[in-house]
């Protein structure tokens, strides 16, 4: 997989780049501001851009603008957004279109398989959120909203859902049946009233799309036809 690198931080762009070389990825450009970066997707067409969130000069949104502009002017190349904190920043690129968008916690690059996964998920049009912000997304019962009519184990499969497991993903992770897989997530789907279908991913994607647009107090997306 051909990838650039855009982490202004010295230590960790070139931990970066060993880790993305040693799992067989070839590191075709880095840098470390947004500037230069539409220019280098232009040239080198990678399939994944891999950015820090905050980025120089003012260290604020620039990585996720960046990430925005290469998602519409290369739809194909996916972005995967890391930050060394458990914040919402995936929502606003989830909530227009989150095929091939990925946020993870930096902390989760060293665990190599785990990191190849999401690679490569992303890369094949798929979405992945750390499993730590989505934790935070989904929270624990108590509250007011519908994610409260939940059962555990419904919570469990939104939780892994929402990281961008597949059904077989799920059922490996959780020691259950696909079909109990199917179950559980039509009854999160019911619950949540979003679609019909839970095998296909734009409905997993739009589970994903609803629970950070809840948290983060925005309006509910729509549903999918």
């Amino acid at each position: 997989m051909r990838v650039i690198v855009v982490e202004d931080g010295l230590f960790e762009r070139e931990g970066m780049v060993r880790v993305l070389a040693a799992l067989g990825h070839e590191v075709a450009a880095t840098a470390v501001r947004a500037e230069p970066v539409p220019a280098l997707v232009a040239r080198y067409r990678p399939h994944l851009v891999l950015l820090d969130v905050r980025l120089p000069p003012t260290y604020g949104e620039e990585g996720l603008r960046l990430a925005a502009r290469v998602r519409a002017e290369h739809p194909a190349t996916a972005v995967l957004l890391v930050s060394h904190y458990a914040e919402n920043y995936a929502a606003d690129l989830l909530r227009d279109d989150p095929a091939r968008v990925g946020y993870l916690l930096k902390s989760r690059i060293s665990r190599a398989e785990e990191f190849d996964e999401v690679l490569r998920r992303l890369a094949a049009g798929g979405t992945a959120v750390d499993p730590d912000v989505v934790a935070g997304l989904v929270g624990p019962p108590g509250g007011a909203d519908a994610l409260d009519s939940l059962t555990g184990r419904e919570r469990e499969v939104l939780t892994l859902m929402a990281q961008g497991l597949s059904d077989r993903g799920i059922a490996t992770r959780l020691y259950i049946t696909e079909a109990t897989v199917s179950s559980h997530a039509r009854n999160v789907f019911q619950k949540l009233r979003i679609g019909k279908d839970p095998a296909s991913n734009r409905r997993v994607n739009a589970v994903l799309a609803y629970l950070t647009a809840r948290r983060l107090g925005h309006p509910r997306p729509t549903r999918p036809d």
